[in-house]
């Protein structure tokens, strides 16, 4: 307590509150919708892919953070291929905090173009504040 009588409150807040929180479906409910639009009428070729996927990213990064998860890093990976009815295995390996930390995923096909793709978005809460702390100032700048 202070000398006027007010309560001074913690400052810090460790976890989002639920209005911030991550929410899978909502998130791939988002990626779906930016999966069908851009590539509804896209024919595989494979000098365009790496373009493409790099503009996929970057727009579904966009409208994520239109969605209000400033405290998340987000990380997008989209992988594009042909369709020729082989199979496709995706895997991945994070290190994080269950309570915060989540993933959304999605497919989109079209069968008729013969396109494939696959993204996969992981949100992880950062909390810069407190990493700036545990590392010197050049290594802080890469976080």
């Amino acid at each position: 307590m202070g000398e006027s009588g007010e309560t001074a409150d913690n400052s810090y807040v460790i976890r989002p509150n639920f209005q911030h929180k991550f929410k899978p479906a909502a998130v791939k409910e988002r990626i779906h919708q930016v999966l069908k639009e851009e590539l509804a009428n896209k024919e595989y070729d494979p000098e365009q892919v790496p373009a493409l996927t790099r503009a996929l990213s970057e727009t579904i990064k966009d409208k994520l953070k239109e969605m209000g998860y400033d405290r998340y890093k987000l990380v997008v990976q989209v992988v594009i291929g042909e369709q020729r009815g082989e199979g496709v295995k995706m895997a991945a390996r994070c290190f994080w905090d269950a309570d915060t930390d989540n993933y959304a995923q999605d497919i989109y096909m079209n069968v008729r173009q013969s396109v494939l793709c696959g993204c996969c978005i992981w949100l992880l809460l950062l909390l810069k504040d407190m990493i700036k702390e545990q590392f010197p100032p050049k290594l802080s700048v890469y976080l």
